[in-house]
């Protein structure tokens, strides 16, 4: 080991349900709510990978009963049904239940297929649930709120009484041709989008008149309808959230991608904690949504800073949100070359081959410098490392979660 180097809390070699076993073993002498375990990028499959072996023993040695990731929450749905019994083809659940492309990942298939397997022949209060707490919108858009807003609309109308919503008919009308929200131009050019017509106002207005008849009637609710009424708040989360977000999208200002992303966050935290009534949760995502603290993502010309959904949950829950963010030696795969020896990685790269379990006060300590950023690979930093509580250090990734 380097010298200089904090010991690890946790030290094992490429085994990653041994790996798995000793992660939850330590989260079981404390559990909190909510457990973030972030990836420093996308698209690579050891991350998912260990996350399904963490995963599988929280389940068995730490009472979680969720597993949240960072996929949008409304199309979540079919898959947490899939899993937990309902009928539907595995391949069309992977293409229709994930979004941003996470549905083609084998490890979120290989997750499905545990959580489904796992929850045969048990009742349904000691099922395992899947969810997706992520906005239901992308870099190059935002959806027609129409689908979420419909559910709203009737379960409000079918089950609260006296709430004497607007006839759908008028919602329709307002919604009009659902290609008009899609409008593939309007993530460049504001004045292309929906968001600043006059009937963008009005459905705000009639979502937080729905909202609030089922906030009023809650009590009540809960006790009858279960599932039923989930679906009807997150259909409220979304409806609203995707409003703003296209209304924020008509906006020519400097600040406009920031807004976006701080909406789409904001979003990501109202679902999670949405999530986290029904027990604790594992949530997967990158480290940049899961830290504490505001990131700094460079986009253009511009800088963009904001509140992640980390920093959310952190303000509502304190303790009982905790994160472990994942950081990367060498993966010569993605050119990611060996660190060099003045950045954290680089020391920790003096640490033998395998993974490694650090806390990130300690390596905050060192002061190493960062490391220059990669190709979608965000390094550790003296922010980063003060907005986690643990780096899970890999010394050594290669292609395909091998190794």
């Amino acid at each position: 080991m380097t010298s200089g180097t904090p010991a690890p809390l946790i030290s094992t070699g490429h085994d990653r349900r041994a790996l798995g076993v000793a992660l939850a073993a330590r989260v079981a002498q404390a559990p909190p709510r909510l457990l973030g375990f972030g990836e420093p990028m996308h698209g690579e499959e050891e991350f998912p990978l260990v996350r399904n072996a963490l995963f599988e023993a929280l389940v068995d040695r730490a009472g979680f009963v969720t597993i949240a990731l960072e996929t949008s929450a409304w199309h979540g749905r079919l898959v947490d049904d899939h899993v937990r019994g309902g009928a539907g083809d595995e391949d069309e659940v992977m293409a229709a239940g994930f979004t941003h492309g996470w549905g083609a990942s084998p490890a979120n298939r290989a997750l499905v297929r545990w959580l489904r397997e796992r929850n045969r022949n048990r009742p349904g209060g000691a099922r395992v649930r899947f969810a997706g707490f992520d906005a239901p919108v992308e870099m190059a858009g935002a959806p027609s709120p129409r689908a979420a807003l419909r559910v709203l609309h009737d379960f409000v109308r079918a089950h609260v009484d006296g709430s004497e919503p607007v006839p759908w008919e008028v919602v329709d009308r307002l919604l009009g041709d659902d290609a008009r929200w899609e409008e593939p131009a309007a993530a460049m050019e504001p004045a292309r989008s929906v968001g600043a017509e006059p009937r963008v106002h009005e459905l705000r207005g009639i979502v937080d008149d729905l909202r609030w008849a089922l906030v009023c009637a809650l009590p009540g609710l809960r006790r009858e309808h279960s599932d039923a009424l989930d679906d009807a708040l997150l259909a409220g989360r979304t409806s609203a959230g995707v409003l703003a977000y296209h209304a924020a999208m008509a906006r020519d200002t400097d600040d406009r991608w920031q807004r976006l992303a701080a909406i789409r966050d904001a979003m990501m935290a109202e679902n999670l904690q949405a999530i986290a009534e029904h027990g604790p949760v594992l949530v997967f995502a990158h480290n940049q949504h899961l830290r504490t603290g505001a990131p700094e993502v460079a986009f253009g010309t511009t800088t963009l800073r904001w509140e992640p959904a980390g920093a959310h949950l952190a303000d509502r829950l304190g303790g009982d949100y905790q994160v472990i963010a994942c950081a990367v030696g060498e993966a010569a795969h993605r050119d990611i070359g060996a660190p060099a020896p003045d950045t954290v990685e680089g020391v920790l790269h003096g640490l033998p081959e395998g993974r490694h379990l650090l806390s990130a006060p300690e390596l905050r300590a060192l002061g190493g410098a960062m490391r220059s950023p990669g190709f979608n690979y965000f390094p550790l930093d003296d922010a980063l490392l003060g907005d986690v509580d643990q780096v899970l250090f890999f010394r050594t990734i290669t292609a395909g979660g091998a190794g």
